[in-house]
């Protein structure tokens, strides 16, 4: 037989399904999984198709040595500049260069679409070359080691931890290409004899590999990383980072919550419960930079020269409410509440919480969601209170050792039924200040304490509504926010059930808690709403402010801490809060009640129960690889017999002289006979192997391809009897080959 020119058909197969290409293509979804996950499958597409017309060029360098040497520097050089053109675009408007991005860590620059994509150009170009070059050109294992690493080191300088499917792949790959250009190459001093049967070996081994990976891993290790928290501490970098969660700040825009700060402790606090602790409030939003700023109601304090000191909590009012319409039935009448002038609300049960400061020196201190007054502190200065509850140091920072205790509510007011009916009545009156101050008249005129606090509550809240008012509604005038508000609220009535279906809005709508997003110069919460969906705490709270505003509900953005992480030490501590527990959050002012936070970001228990370790999260890809791999070794050890049969099901179906051809061609496959030789060469080499007899198909073949004859149908049926006498008797002769090795295996032994 002579070697026929390879086809168009047989070169896509080879080069499109090419593992050295596919191993570029995983090293890369990789490293840009790492630098814009939401994009890896657009960079994965864009690697195979520049990697597949790079890789013809590679192969017409590697015939063409000098041509080839000025095609690579042309080409090479049109990488480089696309990059240059491509960081210089990146660079306008944006406050550091392409250098200091790259080597400063990704979670603490914002994201830059074009430095991005020419990390992505410059890795394609490297990768693809030296994978190649260590593969095609100059086989070298060690090399390919090295390579395989770099994907690990991008990750590992960040102490990032990289997805277990790419460790997975990677490892995968890495034995793929290792076999195929190593142990199954024919060389100048080397040839592989039996192909096929390395094959299956080497794809029995990488399976069974990826199951080990999966099914056994390392075990977990806790590693104590004290010193290396505390040398962090003393990085002015970090300095910067941590101060930014406590230190006053008239600007946010978030990017403190995409960091991983560690597990630096900041406080430790002694509560019944876990509550958000609030260190400051933000009330305008701009969209042009995505930041929240202060305002003075954010940032003015009124002194507080003793302790303890109310907190401007406005829980209470219905209560206050309540007490009016039961005293002055001309008032209850006017607002349409005499039926209510019978029931009995329930005050809100009240906590007490120490908080005690570890770490930073801060201007505010963490006060409690739902605190209702500061009992005590050990701080010397003065305290001093802002119209939003923050509670600021007026002499001098506060600092480590700092012990404040509180008390605060929990929000579950609405959860009792006649409380809950009570403030919807309330929040369904128009003038709703007018109301309060009309309640504050016709509260009785006495000394009891209760009736003088309702006093207090009623004239705090009515204030509290018209700062509110004034202060919180501003949406920015954006069209799709307010529609989107109307759409979500139109059918409801209440400020309280608004502000639930807006919380739980983004919680069912496939919104992503995603702390690798990188957000693109330019995006703001409109961004998040309509087109990213990803983000974390900040573009959930910002969020979910603005739809409030949009909806006529008073919204401010606060940020602080979440306490959840249980500790207890010999302090009587059972909480510990550290710089990863920095949290952003919405308050909501409720008609009837006041203001109340809402938590629209998964709540935080469930995202730590998704930060699994490694060794869990392999144990879950193995049911998948386990699936995948069964399916593989299934199809490894049943592709002979598939093969034959699908083989005989369509040579049945062909001409006599077609037939015939295919049959000849077939046996020297499964004999590994190279299609160079000829019949007669072939037909002496199957005799050797099996001694299996196909003169019969020699005779036919050169009839019909030599001698221009015409075969018959019966012809046909001797190829194929031929045919199926040869192949049992190949099975026949490997088992025999299997047995003997063994045999001499033993005996050596």
């Amino acid at each position: 037989m002579t070697e026929r020119k390879e086809d168009l058909k047989a070169f896509l197969i080879r080069t499109l399904a090419d593992p050295v290409l596919l191993y570029v293509v995983i090293a890369m979804m990789s490293i840009m999984n790492h630098y814009r996950s939401i994009d890896m499958w657009k960079y994965a597409i864009v690697s195979y198709v520049a990697g597949w017309f790079i890789f013809r060029l590679f192969d017409f360098i590697n015939k063409h040595h000098i041509i080839g040497a000025v095609a690579y520097i042309l080409l090479f050089s049109g990488f480089i500049a696309g990059s240059s053109a491509v960081i210089e675009r990146g660079s306008e408007k944006y406050p550091v260069s392409w250098g200091l991005w790259f080597l400063t860590p990704v979670n603490v620059m914002q994201y830059n679409k074009w430095y991005t994509i020419a990390i992505f150009m410059l890795f394609l170009i490297f990768m693809l070359s030296v994978i190649y070059y260590f593969t095609r050109v100059r086989y070298r294992l060690f090399m390919n080691f090295l390579i395989l690493i770099i994907p690990f080191s991008i990750y590992g300088k960040e102490n990032e931890e990289m997805a277990i499917g790419f460790i997975i792949a990677l490892c995968v790959g890495f034995f793929v290409v290792l076999a195929n250009f190593r142990q199954m190459s024919d060389t100048k001093d080397a040839k592989a004899v039996d192909r096929p049967e390395m094959f299956r070996s080497a794809a029995v081994f990488t399976v069974l590999f990826a199951l080990l990976a999966a099914f056994f891993p390392k075990p977990p290790i806790e590693a104590d990383r004290t010193m290396i928290d505390t040398l962090i501490n003393a990085e002015a970098l970090t300095d910067r980072f941590l101060n930014m969660l406590g230190i006053f700040q008239d600007e946010s825009d978030g990017e403190q919550f995409r960091r991983n700060m560690g597990n630096t402790p900041f406080y430790y606090a002694s509560s019944p419960q876990a509550v958000q602790l609030k260190t400051s409030t933000f009330t305008s939003y701009n969209f042009q930079n995505d930041k929240w700023s202060y305002s003075e109601i954010d940032s003015r304090y009124w002194y507080q020269e003793e302790l303890p000191f109310s907190i401007y909590y406005d829980g209470e009012v219905a209560q206050a409410v309540l007490c009016a319409v039961k005293n002055d039935s001309d008032f209850a009448e006017k607002y349409d509440l005499t039926e209510f002038a019978d029931i009995t609300i329930s005050p809100n049960r009240k906590f007490d919480m120490r908080i005690t400061a570890v770490t930073n020196r801060t201007n505010s201190a963490p006060v409690p969601a739902g605190a209702v007054s500061m009992n005590s502190s050990t701080f010397n200065g003065t305290h001093g209170l802002t119209k939003s509850g923050i509670v600021f140091s007026h002499d001098d920072e506060f600092s480590s050792g700092d012990t404040f205790r509180y008390s605060y509510v929990l929000p579950v007011f609405f959860n009792q039924e006649k409380s809950k009916a009570f403030a919807e009545a309330l929040a369904e009156i128009e003038d709703y200040e007018q109301l309060l101050n009309d309640a504050h008249d016709a509260l009785p005129v006495s000394e009891d304490e209760e009736v003088q606090k309702y006093n207090q509550v009623l004239l705090k809240n009515a204030e509290a509504y018209e700062h509110a008012v004034e202060n919180y509604l501003d949406y920015g005038g954006s069209k799709k926010i307010y529609e989107l508000a109307q759409e979500l609220t139109d059918d409801v009535d209440t400020p309280y059930e608004k502000a639930k279906i807006l919380e739980m809005y983004f919680i069912e709508n496939d919104y992503t808690y995603d702390l690798s997003y990188r957000k693109e110069m330019g995006e703001n919460v409109e961004d998040f709403l309509f087109d990213t969906k990803r983000g974390v705490c900040y573009e959930y709270a910002t969020a979910m402010t603005l739809l409030a505003r949009a909806a006529g509900i008073p919204a401010r953005y606060c940020e602080g801490f979440n306490m959840q992480t249980q500790y207890l030490d010999d302090k009587g501590n059972n909480f510990i809060v550290t710089a990863n527990d920095a949290h952003g959050f919405p308050e909501l002012y409720i008609k009837g009640y006041g203001w109340m936070c809402f938590e629209p970001t998964r709540t935080w228990g469930e995202i730590e129960k998704e930060k699994e370790d490694v060794s869990s999260l392999l144990m879950k890809s193995g049911l998948i690889i386990l699936g995948c791999s069964a399916v593989v070794l299934l199809f490894i050890f049943l592709t002979p017999v598939l093969t034959h049969g699908i083989f005989l099901m369509i040579v049945r179906r062909k001409t006599p002289d077609k037939a015939t051809e295919a049959v000849m061609r077939r046996l020297c496959k499964v004999y590994g006979i190279p299609r160079t030789s000829t019949a007669h060469e072939a037909e002496n080499a199957i005799y050797k192997k099996s001694s299996a007899d196909i003169s019969a198909v020699t005779l036919l073949f050169e009839k019909s391809q030599y001698g221009g004859c015409e075969l018959t149908e019966e012809d046909k049926t001797k190829a194929i009897t031929t045919y199926i006498d040869a192949y049992k008797a190949y099975g026949e002769a490997v088992k025999a080959e299997r047995k003997a090795k063994r045999n001499k295996r033993k005996r050596t032994t």
